[in-house]
């Protein structure tokens, strides 16, 4: 779930207090037991604050999406290897051809069957994409604190967080 929201566009503080344990921040009105601060919330102590709530929805969604890649990576590798093979088994009937009758046409087979398995099988070498700014200059990074992303939130049309 904690994913999920993240990629339908939902805030890091709005997901820090929808999976608080405290029903006074959650937006629930639910104390969940395993929910941010549920020991806290279990003691009687106060719930933690927006930028507790923010560094835990940060990394619980960064391991649920990791996670998530690698479970997808694992389904990936099972479907290349009887990918490769049919890929191959195709090559030789192409590349028979193109040696016995030299035609352009099963040469050019021949080549993008190599092509689209060297692409399947990570034998390409990573193209190096490069970043800059305006007239080719530098890019500009800055960093933002939780006033200034709430102000930019806001600014944008957002809520603010407020779940």
């Amino acid at each position: 779930m904690r994913s999920t929201i993240k990629l339908a566009g939902v805030d890091w503080l709005t997901i820090g207090r929808n999976l608080a344990a405290d029903p006074a921040i959650n937006s629930d009105g639910i104390a969940y037991p395993q929910g941010y601060g549920i020991d806290k919330y279990k003691r009687g102590q106060e719930p933690p604050g927006d930028k507790r709530l923010l560094e835990l929805a940060c990394k619980d969604v960064s391991k649920a999406l990791t996670e998530r890649t690698t479970a997808l990576d694992d389904s990936a590798d099972e479907l290349r290897h009887p990918m490769a093979e049919r890929l191959e088994r195709l090559f030789f009937g192409v590349y028979r051809a193109a040696i016995r009758n030299g035609g352009y046409q099963a040469v050019d087979r021949a080549v993008r069957i190599i092509e689209r398995s060297s692409r399947l099988l990570g034998l390409d070498r990573p193209v190096r994409t490069e970043l800059s700014g305006p007239d080719g200059g530098a890019v500009q990074v800055e960093t933002a604190g939780l006033e200034e992303l709430e102000r930019l939130i806001h600014l944008a049309g957002g809520e603010g967080g407020k779940g």
